[in-house]
């Protein structure tokens, strides 16, 4: 597949594809992760974070490589995320866990 991205010139083209579509499947994320676990859940995404880092540091594809840096920063830029979506659930933006306590 790599070779064809490449012969059509595509490469950055599905990279900013699957860039977005990693962003996209982040935002549910925090929303589910702040309802269920609260800001108590940032450590999970720095260490995925850690792990994307790692991970696109030994990968030698590039298109690959490029991919688990964006899913790592992604995971970094959920953990402030994760603390604004408190605020956001604060102001009744969106809605509490009834089954959980909340601080505020």
């Amino acid at each position: 597949m790599s070779e064809v991205l490449h012969d059509y010139h595509l490469s950055g083209l599905f990279i900013g594809i699957c860039t977005f579509l990693i962003i996209g499947l982040f935002h549910p994320v925090v929303v589910k992760a702040e309802y269920y676990w609260g800001t108590k859940c940032w450590w999970i995404f720095l260490v995925l974070g850690i792990v994307g880092v790692a991970a696109s540091i030994c990968v030698e594809n590039i298109l690959l490589s490029s991919l688990l840096g964006v899913f790592a920063f992604s995971s970094f830029w959920t953990i402030k995320e994760v603390f604004e979506q408190e605020e956001r659930v604060k102001k009744g933006w969106f809605p509490k866990n009834p089954n959980r306590t909340y601080k505020f």
